[in-house]
């Protein structure tokens, strides 16, 4: 399962069981729910759950970037972090909560939903 993740992309569960069937023939759609729970706990995969759409997977862990996602299609892409003042991401009060994340998420349209719109 990891090797599908190092693929790329963000993939939901149906894509990841698909290609894991694809190498191995028989899996249990529960065995690919257990195994991404464990890799998410375990920090060697990400979930993401963009509004309105299912659960997505990724390998790119451990360095707090952000999603950009399409309203149209739904694909989603990875957006670095931005780097030095960004006062979006600096809360002005923290409740007592000690912060180690900041998660953004980006809506748009993607370069194929605007050619569509554009028609």
């Amino acid at each position: 399962m990891l090797d599908v993740l190092a693929g790329g992309g963000h993939l939901d569960v149906d894509e990841i069981t698909r290609q894991v069937r694809d190498r191995l023939d028989s899996v249990s759609t529960q065995a690919v729910y257990d195994v991404l729970g464990a890799l998410t706990r375990s920090g060697l995969a990400r979930r993401i759950e963009p509004a309105g759409h299912p659960a997505r997977f990724e390998a790119r862990t451990g360095d707090n970037h952000h999603h950009v996602v399409c309203r149209g299609c739904g694909a989603i892409d990875d957006v670095d972090c931005a780097v030095h003042y960004t006062p979006c991401l600096t809360p002005s009060k923290s409740h007592g909560f000690i912060l180690d994340e900041a998660e953004v998420t980006y809506w748009g349209l993607c370069p194929k939903c605007q050619e569509v719109t554009e028609d």
